[in-house]
């Protein structure tokens, strides 16, 4: 995911201009943007993303480094500065599944509390949300524009993150939401991927993930869904790969419709391929690099699942996720 800035950001607006700040297990995310109280429209202002790895060590240890929260600190005083400087009236920062599962995630909370009350002039208390609050923001901010583009519901909406994975159901509203830890981050740390993993680390893992859908699909049906909704920056980069674009470009990867197999064959491509070749791919995040392989499997297994269960034969990737929920989230 690219940073991405309006030409005139301080343009007038009849909108409500807020700050939003989701923190995962392997990235830190900045959206300001105006929204429009009545019909909930939203227009970015800036959109920025750092890798942090927040989350690194959490499912051995339980804890977070101090080393990864000091990383995120320090962009976290960056986006609090830009808050201000963009004149954003109110800032939500809600942290997910590094922070719910660590015993020391009260350091951090105060750390954010202290960073912005220095840097955004405001109290901004930070937030450790449900998996399932989670999972209500992913929907609500993914959700907005598929009708508008022709694609109908039922949706399931799937959030692959670094730590955990949010699958939730619905058409308007949610219908059904689970959150499983399964996520980048914590496949590649837990089954010791090596560079690439081999038959049995993938073999370890495929059967932990499926594991994990088995759980999520014990409450979120699969009879019946329309469209595979996927979102976050694993599968917008497996995206980029499956189009063989030159470039990470948002525009074209927001609402693309790319067929099951394509998808299959762009997963198992980045889980085979060394790091290195990996690191030459232009949409690569140098971030994902090491991560990515794993999130790719994740997707794989979940698309596979999707396909059989609810017979689509496409995947539907969004650019808009927790992060717009969660600015939207503040007006109405």
């Amino acid at each position: 995911m690219a940073d991405r800035t309006v030409a005139d950001p301080r343009a007038s607006s009849d909108g409500v201009r807020v700050g939003a700040v989701d923190c995962g297990t392997n990235s830190i995310r900045l959206l300001v943007a105006d929204v429009h109280p009545d019909t909930g429209e939203l227009a970015d202002v800036v959109r920025r993303m750092e890798i942090v790895r927040l989350g690194q060590g959490v499912d051995r240890a339980g804890v977070l480094d101090p080393e990864a929260i000091e990383r995120t600190l320090r962009a976290a005083r960056s986006y609090a500065a830009q808050c201000r400087e963009l004149g954003a009236t109110s800032v939500r920062f809600v942290a997910t599944s590094a922070s719910r599962d660590a015993r020391n995630a009260g350091d951090f909370t105060t750390g954010v509390r202290q960073t912005f009350r220095e840097a955004f002039g405001a109290e901004v208390a930070p937030e450790v949300v449900s998996g399932d609050e989670e999972a209500r923001l992913s929907f609500r901010g993914a959700t907005g524009g598929l009708r508008v583009r022709g694609i109908d519901g039922p949706y399931l909406v799937v959030d692959l993150g670094g730590g955990s994975t949010e699958f939730v159901r619905g058409t308007t509203t949610v219908e059904a939401a689970r959150s499983v830890d399964i996520g980048c981050v914590r496949m590649t740390e837990r089954h010791h991927f090596s560079d690439p993993p081999t038959a049995e680390q993938v073999a370890a893992a495929s059967a932990d993930v499926d594991a994990a859908i088995d759980e999520a699909v014990g409450v979120v049906p699969l009879d019946g869904v329309q469209a595979l909704v996927g979102l976050a920056g694993t599968v917008t980069t497996i995206t980029a790969h499956a189009l063989r674009l030159p470039a990470y470009d948002p525009d074209v990867i927001h609402l693309a419709r790319v067929p099951v197999e394509r998808i299959h064959r762009a997963a198992a491509d980045l889980l085979a391929m060394p790091r290195r070749e990996r690191a030459r791919l232009p949409y690569m995040h140098p971030g994902r690099v090491d991560v990515i392989g794993a999130g790719a499997l994740i997707w794989s297994r979940v698309v596979a699942r999707v396909a059989d269960t609810a017979g689509i034969a496409e995947v539907v990737t969004s650019e808009h996720d927790i992060l717009d929920g969660i600015a939207l989230s503040q007006v109405s």
